[in-house]
C-alpha cells in the first residue's frame, strides 16, 4: 500500500474513454488531454507486414480514400474490441502520446467499458491496456462515468437515469447508492444513424455515400423532430452508372431516415422504466432523463425522447464529453473509484 502511494507519486495516470467513434484521455489533475478518433491506418508490404502509418484524426482523414496497400481500421465495434491487436496498438500510441515519456513508472490507467459485455470482452480490454503498457487497470462501467460527468450525485440515495448515446452503443442507466440499478446496452446509436443515413440516400435518390459524408449530414442538419424552418445541405457522391454526382438533403429526409433507430432507442429506455423499482420511479418523475454522448447533440432529441417516455428529459453540459470528465472525476478521488469500479 505504501510502495503503491510512493509508486504514484511518480507516475501519470490516465483515465480513458475506449469509445467506438473516439478515444478521449484524461491526466490525473489535468483533465483531458487527447480527444482523437479511434482510428488506426495500417500499410501492408509486400511480405505480408503491418506497418502503423496513423492514428487517431490523421488516420480518420483516410477513411475512404487509402490506396490498396493502406487500410483505415476503427478497431473498435459496438463498443467492444473488434480486432485485439489494433486496439492493443492504438492505446499504446495514445498512452506513448499522453505519458510523453515524463515519468518512468508505467501508469496506472481507468477505462470506461460497455455495460453488459462479457466477461472475454472484459479480458480484452485489460490485457490490451497492459500490453500498452499499463502498470494496473481498473474498469468503470459507461452509464455510471456518464451519469458523474453529467454531475448527477451517483453516491445519493436518489435515482436518477442517464441515457448515453456514444458510436457503438447506448448505454442507459438508473443510478443510487454509488450503483447501477438497473442498466441497459443495445446496439444502436451513433453509427446506427449513420448506416441508415446511407441506406435512405440510397435507396431515394440512387447515390452512394461514405461513413464520413453520413456523420456530417446527421451533425449538420440531423433532427429528431419536425423543424418549423427546414435545414438543407448538399451532399457528393457516386450514382448507380458509376459517374459523381450532387443532391441536396433536407432534415425532413433525414429525420425520416433515422425513425428507426430512434425509435429503437426511445423503446430501450421504457424497457428500463418498466423494470424500475417502485420507489425509485417517483425519483426518476421528479429528476427526469440526462442525455450523454454525441447521438445527444441531435436536434430535437430531448423533445422526441420526453414525448415518447412522458418524462422531462434534457441534455447534459458537454454530452460528448461527459464520460470522459466522468472517468476523470474518478481518477482524480480515490474514494469514488473504491465504490464504482467494477474490481
Amino acid at each position: 500500500m505504501i510502495f503503491d502511494k510512493f509508486v504514484g507519486m511518480f507516475s501519470n495516470d490516465l483515465a480513458i474513454d475506449l469509445g467506438t467513434a473516439n478515444t478521449l484521455i484524461s491526466a490525473k489533475g489535468q483533465g483531458i488531454i487527447i480527444n482523437e478518433p479511434s482510428v488506426v491506418a495500417v500499410q501492408h508490404d509486400r511480405f505480408g507486414r503491418d506497418k502503423i502509418l496513423a492514428v487517431g484524426l490523421e488516420a480518420k482523414m483516410m477513411i475512404g480514400k487509402t490506396p490498396m496497400n493502406i487500410q483505415a481500421v476503427r478497431p473498435m465495434k459496438d463498443g467492444v474490441i473488434a480486432d485485439f491487436e489494433m486496439t492493443e496498438r492504438m492505446i499504446r500510441y495514445f498512452i506513448e502520446k499522453a505519458h510523453n515519456r515524463k515519468s518512468f513508472v508505467r501508469p496506472r490507467i481507468i477505462i470506461c467499458i460497455p455495460h453488459g459485455i462479457t466477461q472475454v470482452e472484459r479480458k480484452a480490454v485489460r490485457e490490451s491496456a497492459l500490453s500498452a503498457g499499463a502498470r494496473e487497470v481498473f474498469l468503470v462501467e459507461e452509464p455510471m462515468a456518464a451519469a458523474i460527468g453529467a454531475g448527477i450525485p451517483v453516491a445519493s440515495p436518489n435515482g436518477h437515469i442517464v441515457v448515453d448515446i456514444g458510436g457503438g452503443t447506448t448505454e442507459i442507466g438508473v443510478t443510487s447508492l454509488g450503483g447501477l440499478v438497473i442498466s441497459k446496452s443495445i446496439k444502436v446509436a451513433g453509427d446506427r444513424f449513420d448506416k441508415s443515413i446511407i441506406d435512405y440516400v440510397r435507396q431515394n435518390f440512387n447515390l452512394y455515400i461514405g461513413e464520413r459524408t453520413a456523420e456530417d449530414v446527421k451533425f449538420q442538419i440531423g433532427t429528431a423532430i419536425k423543424l418549423d424552418e427546414e435545414l438543407t445541405i448538399k451532399v457528393k457522391g457516386r450514382d448507380n452508372s458509376g459517374l459523381l454526382s450532387t443532391i441536396e438533403l433536407t432534415s425532413e429526409g433525414v429525420r425520416q431516415a433515422m425513425k428507426e433507430p430512434l425509435k429503437d432507442i426511445a423503446l430501450a429506455i421504457r424497457q428500463v422504466l418498466e423494470d424500475m423499482p417502485p420507489d425509485l420511479a417517483g425519483d426518476i418523475v421528479d429528476n427526469g432523463i440526462v442525455l450523454t454522448g454525441g447521438g445527444a447533440l441531435i436536434r430535437g432529441l430531448d423533445v422526441y425522447l420526453s414525448h415518447d417516455v412522458k418524462l422531462p428529459v434534457r441534455v447534459a453540459e458537454e454530452p460528448l464529453l461527459a464520460v470522459a470528465h466522468g472517468t476523470s472525476k474518478v481518477l482524480d478521488e480515490e474514494k469514488l473509484l473504491k465504490l464504482i469500479s467494477n474490481e
